[in-house]
């Protein structure tokens, strides 16, 4: 797990993780790449997200100072919101599942034994 502290100064190409500036680039090109495959002109695509093509700009480029927002907004157009409010699904949480594994009882025992049960049949006279 990495620990970050992240200074409260605007985000900047060069203010994020290398891993997180990576990601948004990714993401940025593949949205572009999902409304040129759709033949969605950017000024179509930007209505659509009630967003400016500025803005559009900036997220098919992946900057991290356009809102979630804009970006899920986006996502949605394009048919892909799904797949985006699974992100921090638990069942793709592999470190948290670890966790919760690791907290679990070894060996469960039982309150009583077995041997000490009346059987089923015997009633009180």
């Amino acid at each position: 797990m990495h620990s970050l502290s992240i200074n409260k100064q605007r985000l900047g190409p060069n203010t994020l993780p290398f891993p997180v500036r990576r990601a948004l680039a990714k993401l940025g090109k593949e949205i572009r790449e999902a409304r040129i495959r759709r033949r969605i002109p950017t000024s179509v695509m930007a209505n659509r997200a009630l967003i400016n093509r500025m803005t559009l700009y900036k997220i098919e480029r992946g900057d991290p100072t356009v809102s979630v927002g804009a970006y899920a907004t986006v996502l949605f157009v394009l048919g892909m919101i799904d797949r985006f409010a699974d992100i921090a699904d638990a069942k793709f949480d592999e470190v948290g599942l670890s966790l919760d594994e690791e907290r679990l009882p070894k060996r469960i025992r039982s309150k009583s034994p077995i041997s000490d049960r009346k059987p089923h049949g015997s009633a009180r006279k």
